[in-house]
């Protein structure tokens, strides 16, 4: 498997630990008169993130306590329950968040935070068979994905 790509950006001083993961919100109104916030604000909103790296350039900031600091982040990995023909390794896949039944146990994987509706992913491991019942009665595998 080839290396994941990073992109520098910058986060809140206070989360600015390697391992750290978390889903970009999208800018504020805070960042209009920021002039920095093309650095800031240069990922895809909702897509879920980690940080691998973190640089020593730090920047004065009003949304953030303590400023913000320079990382690396990459594309974090998102697990999430898929229909079974849609399961193969390396195979691309395209998100459709269509169940609606939020009170359902397999809810939190059917519709995982930082999938974005619509974008395509890769699905890099096979975990294995949903560990609970489907409302809905599908059959439904645990994976791995990516962004494509």
């Amino acid at each position: 498997m080839t290396e994941a790509k990073t992109k520098v950006t910058l986060i809140g001083t206070v989360l600015a630990k390697p391992g750290i993961e978390f889903i970009y919100e999208g800018e504020t109104a805070a960042c209009d008169t920021c002039k920095v916030k093309k650095a800031c604000n240069n990922l895809v909103k909702g897509r879920k993130y980690r940080i691998v790296s973190v640089r020593s350039t730090h920047h004065d900031c009003s949304v953030h306590l303590n400023g913000a600091t320079a990382v690396e982040v990459t594309d974090a990995p998102i697990t999430m329950l898929i229909s079974p023909e849609m399961a193969i390794v390396n195979s691309k896949i395209k998100a459709e968040l269509s169940c609606n039944k939020s009170d359902c146990k397999s809810f939190p994987l059917c519709r995982p935070d930082g999938v974005v509706d619509g974008e395509k992913y890769v699905v890099t491991d096979i975990i294995g068979n949903a560990s609970d019942i489907c409302e809905k009665g599908r059959s439904l595998k645990l994976v791995e994905i990516r962004p494509a």
